[in-house]
């Protein structure tokens, strides 16, 4: 059988983030049934108690709140900036977001899985050759970049350089695979699932029987698809007694999302999310009014640093002019020719390195020029495309492609079907499930005609990067380009929602105290 492999570094994890949510289930009362919970003679309904929050690896936590979208761009001489100068009071709702770029080792790291997972399977080698970055890239018909193209991915003297060569397809496909690699690891690493250490053990005891062709899927697990029952599975206190055991020997389960266990998808941030994040606003905030307004992820209006240790340091890395790329030998200003380090300069106020300069970085929204009078003040986003996991009615088993990952198909409602749909598979060919681009003017042209460079494949990227000047640093400035496009001077960083409480850290901070009421006892 196949091996599964994943790469279990401990290292790759935040204090506190195995932690993060190992809250045991208390046995609290109903107040509206009086049953208490966690208790199987009460039928087994089990509620966690004291859940506690946290980032997965590699994520920082990101505080939302209200900002002027677009309010950071500042026109330039010569330029026409119309199409940046969009200006929106939004709000963003708290979320965390990766401290760097995805490093050309962690895109091998994901290349690695991908071979050494599906070895054997030469139906699948599409997979990885899809995965791999587009190093001609760095081709140009008139410089030599030509040792750039075969050693900038998998030199270590790159390893921690961000990748570039991937298209918006290429990252998104990175967000899913890593979702699953996370979730999975901390199944195995807290014992929910079998270790890694006895599936690797040959001839190991019954856990290495459960050791298939089966590639761990966040969504396949929570629908009881992968059953896999490590030493520390927790007993279903809803299920029956297994026969001819002692009663305290109970049936073990699945995590289930009710335990709060498993993390949420790793996605690319949307572009507000991404603009509020590079601004850092956070740090000039006192009482809810912005001290000092920015045009860059720091303070001030130059690109070089005022303090006396780094005065005249360029705070980012970016070209000074069409030839000025890293500045003079013996006094070079940004130290990089082409990309650096993802821990290079310092971070924002927020501590999200580069979040101007080094690479351009794709965001999730379709590209509009009038993208922000159009969405919602509340998280905007365009480029919704709702989708269902297809799966049988009757069992709800959820059919998977070869990678393991669920099936989906475009949503047909936009309501909960009623059961007798749902048997028949009922589909309302009305509904319209995204308003990328139906709705928008700009493809109401006369005869049919289209003029525009963008479509509803056009993806926005954002930041600037080493091949730019300092105009395209600006947290407002957005460019487009085509998702299955690439460039060398395009990366990314992934995004994951924050559930619960909108305020990060509440303490020393004014709050409202309550007092929940006596369970109900019969009397």
């Amino acid at each position: 059988m196949n091996k599964i492999y994943l790469y279990a570094v401990v290292s790759l994890f935040g204090v506190g983030a195995l932690s993060s949510c190992s809250s045991k289930k208390g046995s609290a009362i109903s107040e509206k049934t009086g049953y208490a919970y966690n208790k199987r003679e009460n039928g087994g309904f089990e509620v966690k108690k004291g859940y506690k929050r946290g980032p997965g690896p590699g994520l920082i936590e990101i505080e939302g709140g209200e900002f002027i979208m677009g309010g950071s761009a500042v026109d330039i001489p010569g330029q026409d900036m119309s199409a940046y100068n969009y200006k929106r009071q939004v709000t963003v709702s708290s979320f965390y977001m990766d401290e760097t770029e995805v490093s050309n080792t962690n895109w091998l790291e994901y290349l690695h899985w991908i071979r050494t997972t599906f070895r054997g399977k030469p139906e699948l080698a599409e997979y990885y050759y899809s995965a791999l970055p587009d190093t001609l890239v760095w081709r140009r018909p008139l410089s030599y970049n030509e040792p750039y193209v075969n050693n900038y991915l998998r030199h270590p003297a790159y390893g921690d350089y961000p990748v570039v060569g991937v298209s918006w397809q290429q990252a998104t496909d990175y967000c899913v695979w890593r979702t699953d690699r996370v979730n999975e690891y901390i199944l195995r690493e807290k014992g929910f699932m079998t270790s890694f250490k006895d599936l690797d053990r040959p001839n190991a005891n019954a856990s290495a029987s459960r050791r298939s062709d089966t590639v761990f899927n966040t969504e396949t697990y929570l629908n009881g698809q992968i059953k896999d029952l490590g030493r520390r599975a927790p007993i279903d206190l809803s299920a029956e007694s297994v026969a001819g055991t002692n009663n305290r020997t109970r049936e073990k389960r699945n995590i289930r999302l009710e335990d709060g266990e498993i993390f949420q998808p790793y996605r690319l941030p949307t572009e507000a999310e991404w603009e509020y994040a590079a601004l850092g606003l956070i740090g000039n905030t006192q009482y809810a009014n912005v001290n000092e307004k920015k045009v860059y992820p720091w303070n001030g209006l130059g690109i070089t640093s005022p303090k006396k240790a780094t005065r005249g340091m360029i705070l980012a890395n970016f070209k000074r002019g069409k030839g000025d790329y890293m500045g003079v030998g013996g006094s070079l200003n940004d130290k990089g020719s082409i990309t650096q380090s993802v821990y290079s300069y310092t971070p924002n106020d927020f501590g999200l390195y580069n979040m101007a300069g080094n690479v351009s970085e794709w965001v999730n929204d379709v590209y509009r020029p009038n993208t922000f009078e159009a969405t919602e003040g509340l998280n905007p986003f365009r480029g919704n495309e709702y989708a269902d996991k297809v799966r049988d009615p009757q069992t709800s088993v959820i059919k998977v492609d070869g990678k393991g990952r669920p099936v989906m198909k475009p949503a047909g409602t936009g309501v909960k079907q009623t059961w007798a749909q749902l048997q028949a598979n009922y589909v309302d060919s009305t509904y319209k499930a995204d308003q990328r681009g139906y709705k928008d003017e700009q493809r109401n042209l006369p005869d049919g005609e289209v003029i525009t460079l963008y479509n509803d494949k056009s993806r926005v990227y954002k930041g600037g990067s080493w091949n730019d000047q300092a105009m395209w640093l600006n947290p407002a400035a957005r460019r487009f380009l085509q998702e299955d496009e690439s460039t060398a001077d395009i990366g990314f960083r992934s995004a994951m929602t924050m559930l619960g409480a909108s305020e990060v850290k509440s303490a020393g901070k004014p709050q409202f105290k309550s007092k929940p009421s006596k369970p109900f006892k019969v009397k």
